[in-house]
């Protein structure tokens, strides 16, 4: 019988870290920025280019993909997906990082869980709620809930 293959933790040097940050293991982080005091929990990537801002919290299982920007005080819940390829030819880019999109998020944003975010751009003070599709952009602040994600009222 053959053995699983084990994959361990992967924190490459490259990873730029603020001060005060706590990264719970397994974890794969590359070629990212993470600002002082944030969590990055369990069983999340984060990939190249990514910018966290300070005091933000990411939860278990998420993917945060490249040419993803997150804002300060943000809050991104567990099993969160961020997308970067839009299948804009009809299929996967496959590494023609030309094709991908980037993704913007503001201040004090919480993305619930399960939410799937696709390249946009999310102003302050946003809610996102649990397994919500974000589709397009958000310019005004509030709760967005739904597939495709729809304010639902003001904060």
């Amino acid at each position: 019988m053959n053995q699983p293959q084990l994959f361990e933790s992967r924190i490459k040097e490259d990873v730029i870290f603020g001060e005060g940050v706590k990264v719970v293991t397994p974890v794969n982080l590359y070629g990212c920025s993470i600002g002082s005091n944030c969590f990055i929990g369990p069983f999340v990537e984060i990939q190249k280019d990514v910018v966290i801002g300070d005091n933000t919290k990411v939860q278990s299982h998420a993917f945060i993909c490249e040419l993803v920007s997150i804002g300060h005080d943000c809050f991104i819940g567990h099993g969160v997906m961020f997308i970067n390829d839009v299948f804009s030819s009809g299929g996967p880019a496959r590494g023609d990082r030309s094709k991908w999109k980037s993704t913007l998020i503001g201040n004090h944003v919480s993305l619930g869980s399960n939410a799937t975010i696709l390249p946009v751009s999310i102003c302050d003070h946003v809610v996102i709620g649990a397994g919500s599709v974000v589709t397009k952009d958000i310019t005004e602040p509030g709760i967005y809930a739904g597939n495709p994600a729809k304010k639902i009222r003001s904060l």
